[in-house]
């Protein structure tokens, strides 16, 4: 199927007929400046504690799919949105020199705030992010213990706040820009992902890709998956870019390519397509849908925030603070998200989050662990929410 007839059928109805019967959809207006696109698992009967999903780059609300019925199921009121820049909530500015400010994890709290609000609820049994939603759902539960009772992280370690100034240190952008600089000097030239998620270039290339869309999303979800032999993640020493250098080429590309042609070799064969199970094609077919109506700037800029010195500056008022709600952390064995920042890991558990009480990491799934092993990432967070108080 081509991008535009993707398009055309899933442009109906979210999910084009691939939503598990109890899943609804539908938009919510006034949320923090947004119309939101949230769907619904356990809405019935009212007055079951609720449970916020926070999805990541380049996923969307559909994304948690797999695991919300289950959740539903133990009894709770499950809800994940379409997050500010993604799918069909709308209220936020697609150009790409649009203010960053209001995608910075402060706003992205409010958000979530204003969303539980809405749902009618004044506390959030549990937020679970995964991605981008996973240091969003752990400010949550940093800047609002009394609301966020309980988190849960998976695939992206959240460090805790940034430290107050001091001296002369490196703002993040300078960091940023310091590291790309080593890596181009490698013998193999290369760059740093998230500096050029940042770049005006890095929307078109995806949307634009010369393969088309559909084919750029499928070898992208394939090469950050299990599915995918080369991932074997681990521990890197030091922020050395010949550290760096070991990570795939999804995170630290070759200094000639975009991520169009870094991923187009990983295209799975037409075999390995036919037994993904984890993602189908009419699966495959509503990210496309949705990726080509609204493009990727939205989502990417989730990335400029880190170098943003107001979404920076907003943060540090919390500096020192540690998430002490109950939280846990869940991954996937192969997935290289976990390492990516060396020391993020450490950091988490031993000194941002002062209560938590395991880290997982699930055999058989990369980084997408949520869809590709979502029974046991169920029973994960069922066995959290059971053991919490």
């Amino acid at each position: 199927m081509r991008d535009e007839e993707a398009v055309r059928a899933a442009s109906a109805a979210y999910g084009n007929g691939t939503l598990p019967a109890g899943i609804r959809s539908r938009l919510l207006p006034g949320i923090n400046g947004l119309t939101v696109h949230v769907l619904e698992a356990g809405f019935e009967p009212a007055g079951r504690p609720l449970v916020v999903l926070l999805h990541g780059f380049p996923e969307l609300a559909y994304s948690w799919r797999k695991i919300m019925l289950p959740l539903a199921q133990a009894g709770f009121h499950v809800a994940a949105a379409d997050q500010r820049g993604y799918g069909r909530t709308t209220g936020w500015d697609p150009a790409y020199a649009a203010n960053t400010h209001p995608f910075g994890l402060l706003n992205v709290v409010t958000d979530t705030l204003a969303l539980a609000a809405a749902l009618g609820h004044r506390q959030v049994a549990c937020v679970v992010g995964h991605d981008a939603g996973s240091p969003a759902a752990g400010w949550c539960g940093l800047i609002r213990p009394d609301v966020f009772r309980s988190v849960v992280m998976m695939s992206a370690p959240f460090a805790g706040p940034p430290a107050l100034p001091a001296g002369a240190g490196a703002a993040p952008a300078e960091s940023d820009d310091a590291l790309d600089a080593a890596l181009a000097g490698l013998p193999r030239p290369r760059k740093f992902y998230q500096r050029w998620y940042r770049t005006r270039e890095a929307n078109d290339d995806m949307l634009r890709a010369p393969q088309g869309l559909r084919d750029f999303l499928r070898a992208y979800y394939h090469a950050k998956s299990a599915d995918w032999p080369d991932n074997a993640p681990r521990p890197l020493g030091s922020r050395a870019a010949e550290e760096f250098a070991q990570l795939p080429t999804y995170y630290i590309m070759d200094r000639d390519r975009g991520m169009a042609a870094t991923v187009a070799p990983e295209m799975p064969s037409a075999d390995q397509i036919r037994t993904c199970a984890w993602l189908t094609d009419p699966e495959l077919d509503v990210y496309v849908a949705e990726y080509a109506r609204t493009g990727f700037q939205g989502g990417l800029q989730g990335y400029r925030r880190y170098t943003d010195a107001a979404c920076v500056d907003d943060l540090r008022a919390f500096a020192g603070r540690t998430l002490d709600v109950p939280s846990c952390f869940i991954a996937g064995r192969s997935d290289w998200g976990v390492y990516q920042t060396p020391g993020a890991v450490e950091a988490m558990r031993h000194q941002a989050c002062t209560n938590m009480t395991g880290f997982h990491r699930v055999e058989g799934a990369g980084h997408w662990v949520q869809q590709e092993r979502p029974d046991e990432v169920a029973d994960l967070i069922r066995a959290f929410l059971r053991d919490t108080p």
